[in-house]
């Protein structure tokens, strides 16, 4: 028994030396997640919020953000171990419609958003909620 730990001990630590760079881009990596308001308020009242977005995980509820036109919700986030972290909003568009969209899904995401600053750039639009990975470049990921 006591070989058998000799051997173990030094391939446990030579293993967990040789992957540290992974461990550190994954599980100690911070990604930014920005939703932006890019509805038009034509039809809302001044100043008032035509946006309600409510985003959650299974461990992190940040709950309900009213938004008004051109306003930007971030919060950030760290991978999990099993890659698997992921984190889904509900977007109203007051009086007009509602979409549920996966903002940030760890094994989606992770290279995707590593490109422009490590962040998920989301924009709300009056056909649906587009993806960008550089903020220049957006695509319809889902339309209402």
């Amino acid at each position: 028994m006591g070989s058998l730990k000799s051997v173990a001990l030094p391939l446990l630590l030579a293993f967990s030396l040789l992957h540290l760079p992974f461990a550190e881009s994954v599980w100690f990596f911070n990604y930014h997640i920005h939703v932006r308001n890019d509805l038009p308020s034509r039809n809302s009242p001044p100043h008032q919020p035509n946006l309600l977005l409510h985003c959650k995980s299974k461990k992190r509820d940040i709950g309900d953000r009213p938004m008004t036109t051109g306003q930007d919700y971030t919060w950030d986030t760290k991978i999990n171990f099993f890659r698997t972290t992921l984190f889904f909003c509900n977007a109203r568009w007051v009086g007009h419609k509602r979409r549920i969209f996966d903002a940030f899904y760890a094994i989606r995401d992770e290279d995707r958003c590593s490109v422009y600053h490590s962040s998920c750039m989301w924009s709300v639009r009056p056909d649906g909620i587009y993806f960008s990975r550089d903020n220049a470049t957006w695509f319809n990921e889902y339309p209402w």
